[in-house]
């Protein structure tokens, strides 16, 4: 008989800020979902579909982006994973930021916890985006996780399939545990 799973107490979103079709940011993902702990539910936030905001659309929003804040909103933290592109974060996670703190003076990243990961070929990883992020989410009020994730793709074995090297598992696991635990503290 098989075993029943059991049901999620948690909900965190993730956006992922490469929308190539072989991110090894989606796999880092893949990774973190799967070695998080049991009981947490993890829903995808498709931020690739988000058009570029602009303020024309404020009062008029396209149902991908009303979906996208009802997700944020609904979460009980958001895990942001972006690429560095050109020591910044991504123009995806740019877009998406900006669409969850509209209209103004409902930011649906205030009082939120977030955490920060990215992977890269580099030896830096994505330390640099990660640190220019903290700005605007700080600016907005999220409970930031003092821990991040600068992966290293080679050391790590980053997969876009998701796979994880065995030498990095534990650092990947307490990493999404911790901010598990980050999460139940800040309720």
């Amino acid at each position: 008989m098989p075993s029943a799973r059991r049901k999620a107490y948690m909900k965190i979103a993730y956006m992922v800020g490469s929308l190539s079709s072989t991110s090894l940011n989606r796999g880092l993902a893949k990774a973190l979902v799967s070695l998080a702990p049991e009981g947490v539910e993890f829903i995808d936030l498709d931020i690739g579909s988000l058009p570029l905001y602009n303020r024309d659309y404020d009062g008029n929003w396209p149902e991908v982006a009303t979906a996208f804040k009802k997700a944020v909103d609904e979460a009980d933290g958001v895990v942001i994973i972006t690429p560095e592109h050109n020591r910044m974060y991504s123009a995806a996670v740019a877009n998406a930021v900006e669409w969850s703190s509209r209209p103004w003076g409902t930011a649906s990243l205030a009082g939120k916890p977030v955490a920060l990961a990215g992977v890269s070929p580099s030896p830096v990883a994505t330390g640099i985006a990660q640190t220019h992020l903290r700005g605007p989410l700080a600016f907005f009020g999220s409970k930031l996780y003092p821990h991040e994730a600068y992966v290293n793709a080679q050391q790590a074995g980053i997969t876009p399939e998701g796979g994880v090297a065995e030498g990095s598992r534990d650092f990947l696991a307490q990493f999404i545990g911790g901010f598990v635990d980050f999460v139940k503290a800040s309720e």
